[in-house]
């Protein structure tokens, strides 16, 4: 945020001390970038923005395929897969979280092995499968769960309902390959040893979430619409064509692309430092971090990687920097089995640095799930009609949207400047406050759901509707604004907050991997979110009572799970501030 005005400033900089010389207009790019075959590539007719028109057009078309998929899904799950309401939020839950689990294996293969580009080529065709899988489902006959007849409703066969979950996780394989490496992908267009692209990378960040807010947005107004309206073989069928779109524009740019050579698994680096340190279990570190071993060159012994300055922290795995009187004598300081660089060792230290930080943002994944699930389920018992029009509950969720799209250029243009002069940081809040900030509006989210369901719970009582699930409650559905707007908010806050804290603390060599660990909340929050469904089913239902969250809201008690979350996030949001005041910020030797 604030790269505008950064930007700006940079470029009057650089004009009025002639730093435009003819080091930066070397024909080809400084950072290491290749074309497809692997030749060095040509500055000015290679990456930049013009690269990333498609990269952008590729995740707006992505984003508006799986939010196509995802935003409604909890109305196909019920009332066509006829599944109870607690166990379509749990099983989309556990899909949602599956989606952000398979990064890990996208963010390895193009860390290590087959780069950024081919990683999204390949899982984007396994994307499309899946999402070609989930039209048949609902389109063609062998494959379609049959319709209620009256008020029996069939179950589907088994076949259908594997067809139709095998495409669902296919869609989540597909995504695996794509989260993690398309921002990176972008960013690669950029020359980071060029003051000019490397100050516009930060730019293309904002432009990268506004591409996603954009597909997000239709999908939650016209694609659900479509669905409840038009039918589901359409409503799916026009995500997986804008997937082919997605799939066609990142194709396109492909002979302006510039790449970056993958390199060593990070996996064995990290099994590395630990195996060395073990090895040396009782060799005592030095007092004198200079005495560490760390390669002599100007650049780091990894890939791709610049130095990092030695920390005091987690100082067990210093032993593995360590030259041993052994290593001395034989002079072997080449096997990384037995000794490891600095910046190797700082490596893995980073990664349990910023452990506790990534644990407590997994709160606000918990919340954002309720948008698919209990806020749906909430909205398909209100008032949905707009004059002649009826809002389809699951469209709602187009307000986090709206929210977003709305503060983000109020937080970049207004606030950021106005919070720069109090506080000094060029972004006006840090990357902690301001996810800090986040998981504090996450809580009125929580708190505005909980005060609708009581409300709606009265009125169903007052008009003796509590038993009566085929009549909306006479409440509009429009209460519920407040709680998916706050819901947005926090996400602008918290979500790209912390995009910037991975990315600004990931070792160079592992952008990949930790943006793919920074999605790994939405995992580890949709799993949690499960869990606790199942935890409160089990409790409240015991006794034969209708618990919580039964298949009839209005004999159950929603708002109770809403205060229960709120009061759980609470609690997160003083343990983040705990390890937020103890964080150290890695530094580039």
């Amino acid at each position: 945020m604030g790269c505008h005005v950064e930007e700006k400033l940079l470029d009057a900089s650089l004009l009025e001390d002639g730093a435009l010389n003819d080091e930066r207009l070397e024909p080809y790019t400084g950072d290491g970038s290749v074309d497809l075959h692997g030749y060095p590539v040509l500055r000015h007719n290679t990456g930049k923005w013009r690269a990333c028109s498609f990269i952008l057009g590729t995740e707006c078309c992505e984003r508006l395929a799986y939010y196509g998929i995802a935003t409604n899904l909890v109305t196909y799950l019920t009332k066509f897969l006829h599944e109870s309401n607690a166990s379509a939020a749990r099983n989309i839950s556990t899909w949602q979280g599956t989606c952000y689990l398979t990064p890990l294996l996208g963010g390895v293969l193009a860390d290590a092995y087959w780069g950024r580009y081919w990683t999204i080529a390949l899982f984007s065709t396994i994307y499309f499968i899946g999402m070609a899988a989930l039209t048949l489902s609902a389109s063609v006959a062998a494959f379609k769960p049959p319709s209620c007849i009256g008020s029996v409703c069939p179950s589907p066969s088994p076949f259908q309902y594997a067809f139709f979950h095998c495409g669902l996780y296919l869609i989540a394989l597909g995504a695996g390959g794509i989260k993690p490496c398309v921002s990176s992908f972008g960013a690669d267009q950029f020359d980071d040893t060029n003051p000019m692209e490397r100050v516009k990378k930060c730019s293309f960040f904002n432009w990268f979430y506004f591409s996603i807010s954009v597909g997000s947005l239709v999908s939650s107004s016209l694609i659900v619409w479509i669905q409840d309206n038009a039918g589901w073989g359409l409503g799916f069928g026009i995500p997986t064509v804008f997937m082919v779109l997605a799939i066609g524009s990142f194709l396109a740019g492909t002979v302006i692309y510039r790449f970056q050579k993958p390199g060593r698994n990070p996996l064995t680096r990290t099994c590395q430092v630990v195996v060395a340190s073990v090895r040396k279990l009782n060799i005592k570190v030095p007092d004198d971090s200079s005495l560490l071993f760390e390669v002599p060159d100007n650049n780091s012994a990894i890939q791709g990687s610049r130095k990092l300055e030695h920390t005091d922290e987690f100082k067990f795995f210093d032993k593995a920097a360590t030259i041993s009187d052994f290593d001395a004598k034989t002079g072997n300081l080449s096997d990384p089995w037995k000794l490891c660089s600095v910046t190797q060792v700082e490596e893995l230290k980073i990664l349990f640095r910023v452990f506790p930080i990534w644990a407590t943002l997994n709160a606000l994944p918990v919340v954002y799930c309720q948008i698919f699930t209990t806020f749906v389920e909430q909205g398909m018992t209100l008032d949905t009609s707009l004059g002649s029009l009826s809002i389809p509950p699951a469209s709602l969720s187009v307000f986090v949207m709206i929210s977003v799209i709305f503060l983000v250029p109020i937080y970049d243009r207004v606030f950021v400047p106005i919070a720069r002069k109090f506080t000094g940081n060029e972004r006006g809040l840090s990357e902690f406050q301001r996810m800090g900030i986040g998981l504090f509006i996450s809580l009125f989210a929580l708190a505005a759901a909980a005060l609708v369901e009581i409300r709606r719970l009265e009125i169903a009582r007052d008009n003796d509707l509590v038993y009566n699930t085929s009549t909306p409650i006479p409440m509009s559905i429009l209460w519920q604004i407040p709680q998916y707007f706050f819901v947005g908010a926090a996400e602008m806050f918290t979500f790209i907050g912390q995009t910037e804290f991975f990315y600004d603390q990931s070792p160079d060599a592992l952008r990949s991997l930790y943006s793919a660990f920074s999605l790994l909340t939405s995992t580890v929050g949709s799993y949690l979110n499960s869990f606790i469904l199942s935890i409160v089913i089990a409790v409240t239902t015991k006794g034969g009572s209708p618990g919580w969250i039964p298949n009839n809201l209005n004999e159950g008690h929603l708002d109770y799970f809403f205060w229960l979350l709120a009061g759980l996030s609470l609690l997160n949001l003083v343990v983040y501030v705990a390890c937020a005041g103890r964080y150290k910020s890695k530094k580039a030797a």
